[in-house]
């Protein structure tokens, strides 16, 4: 699958790109066929809301799922991130996140790239985050929402020292990027300013759409108050000439910054339902 020059400047000027029907309804059955497991998981990568109980993300799940690791091969998602980019790419992170529906909670206005930079010590935003729609996405669910254009303006995150909830109030230093509580996000005057600018908008579509965006781009999620599930598989890609060397002090586990640095080879385009 490539893209078209349009569609790799839209990518350049707007900071996101939309593809939808990517994967048709079989194969997204697949992959949902395999969420029952990954929820049900108890590891570290699972990370749940406030409730105690509700999944919020679970990180890793390619390294346990088969059909999961195909999917991070598939030439559907790789052909276009490595056009993106340049260059060949490895799975910094994978993760499934769950917005379960009536329980979901937000995701504070954020960008990726700042975590990536001063947790993972990553010298560039050579990422591309990408999202496959597990459910359909539409006004009701919390749809991602995402200020385009804004990955112009670079790193413009404040530091915020907000209490965890009392599920991970003793936790390790890294659930901050995790809950609903993160520790660099975007404030309110800076939004408004962004908005005023640049506007929002939050890509709507069926089950197997895909949506690819900058680790700068400023977004964000709301509280999932609907009684439809909006589920995400997310993987950021990183070029493989982008590896990290800035200095860190402290690693992050493996689930959430891969030290795997090896170049990803696409599978065949039917991989999924072998």
């Amino acid at each position: 699958m490539q893209l078209s020059s349009e569609q790799l400047q839209h990518y350049q000027d707007r900071g996101y790109l939309f593809l939808p029907n990517v994967f048709d309804r079989a194969e997204v059955e697949v992959m949902k066929a395999e969420l029952p497991a990954v929820y049900g998981e108890n590891s570290l990568g699972k990370i749940v809301e406030e409730d105690g109980k509700t999944v919020r993300i679970v990180h890793g799940c390619h390294t346990k799922s088969d059909i999961f690791k195909r999917l991070s091969q598939h030439p559907r998602i790789i052909d276009p991130v490595m056009q993106i980019l340049g260059s060949a790419v490895y799975i910094h992170q994978f993760k499934i996140s769950a917005k379960i529906a009536f329980e979901g909670d937000v995701w504070q206005w954020h960008q990726d790239y700042v975590y990536y930079k001063e947790e993972d010590g990553i010298p560039e935003p050579r990422i591309v985050n990408t999202a496959i729609f597990l459910d359909e996405v539409n006004e009701f669910n919390a749809p991602l929402m995402l200020v385009p254009g804004s990955q112009k303006e670079g790193l413009i995150s404040v530091f915020t020292e907000e209490e965890q909830h009392n599920q991970y109030q003793d936790g390790p230093s890294w659930i901050s990027r995790l809950t609903s509580k993160l520790h660099y996000i975007i404030n309110k005057e800076t939004l408004e300013k962004l908005v005023k600018q640049y506007g929002i908008v939050a890509p709507k579509g069926a089950a197997g759409s895909v949506l690819l965006f900058h680790p700068s781009c400023v977004h964000g999620s709301g509280a999932n108050m609907s009684p439809f599930d909006r589920a995400l598989v997310i993987i950021n890609y990183n070029s493989v000439e982008n590896t990290p060397k800035i200095p860190i002090k402290e690693q992050r586990p493996e689930f959430l910054a891969s030290l795997n640095y090896t170049p990803i080879e696409p599978l065949s385009d039917e991989v999924l339902l072998v």
